[in-house]
This record gives structure tokens, sequence and C-alpha cells, in this order.
């Protein structure tokens, strides 16, 4: 399969909730395409929409560890929100402290259809909650206090990419 190209803030195709995979039998090109994306260095994950297919599908790729989950949904989270350091590849060059939670579980479906959940602390627990985001419509810059969220818009307008 392919790296495809990562759309950029700004794209409506990052602002719209995902439809749900409901044929398994044709997600799998996707699904590699998701995975290859993902394992450039530096990408802990990456969701459909970001590479302009909305369907709900995202891969990660964290400290070596690679999967992917389909029709994925946060069915817990635990401890305490804390402030992480967050950037997005569909919005390139800016980093802010977003809130999220150290423990996340989500659960989805493989190529196959059968059912999985994926525990994750840390970064993997991050990447979680970003990629469902995603997939549901937000970006993390959505998640910022109203203060933050004005500084990082002034930052965004000055990046090289933006127009």
């Amino acid at each position: 399969m392919s790296v495809r190209e990562i759309r950029l803030f700004g794209d409506p195709v990052l602002k719209s909730r995902c439809s749900e995979v409901l044929d398994f039998d044709k997600v799998a090109p996707l699904v590699q395409d998701l995975i290859d994306t993902t394992s450039l260095q530096g990408r802990a994950g990456v969701a459909a929409n970001q590479i302009g297919v909305e369907l709900r599908v995202f891969a990660y790729n964290v400290e070596g560890e690679i999967g992917y989950l389909i029709n994925p949904e946060i069915v817990r989270v635990e401890g305490e929100p804390e402030l992480i350091d967050e950037g997005c590849l569909s919005v390139p060059g800016l980093w802010q402290k977003v809130m999220r939670h150290p423990i996340a579980t989500a659960k989805g479906s493989l190529i196959d259809g059968s059912e999985i959940e994926i525990r994750g602390e840390g970064l993997l627990a991050q990447a979680l909650q970003h990629e469902v985001d995603h997939l549901d419509g937000y970006l993390y810059l959505d998640r910022l206090s109203p203060e933050e969220r004005k500084l990082a818009f002034r930052e965004l307008r000055q990046q090289p990419w933006f127009s």
C-alpha cells in the first residue's frame, strides 16, 4: 500500500464526524495505508479523515507498538485529567497543553470483524483519545481553553503552510 498525504487544518474533512465501517471486506487497503502513514518517524497515530477518508478507522504507532481500530470508541478513562503537551499532524508546527486522562481504554474491531479492547497509559492513552476525537470531527485545538485557543490561533496564522 502507501503512505498518504495528511490533510491540514482548514480541510472540512477534519471537522466531519466519520461514518462507521459497515463493509469489513473493503477496509483492508485503508487500514494498511493508515499503518504505512503512521509508521513514519514522529507519528503516534493517524485517523482516516486525516488522509481524506471519512470512515471510523485509525492506526497508531506508540513505542514500537503498531495497531489499528475500526469503529473505535473510548469506553473508559481513568485517573484525573492532566495537561499534556500535544501536537497534531494536521496542525504542524504547533504544540499546546491539552487535558487528557492518563489511562484510556478503546473498543473497536479488527479487519476480520472481531472485537478488541486496547488499554493504554501515557502516550498510548493520549493517542487513543486524540484519534477518536479526530473521528468525531474534533481537533485538539477544540479542547483548549478559550484563552489558550486564542493564542494557538494567533500562532497558527503565522505558520508557513497556513493560508
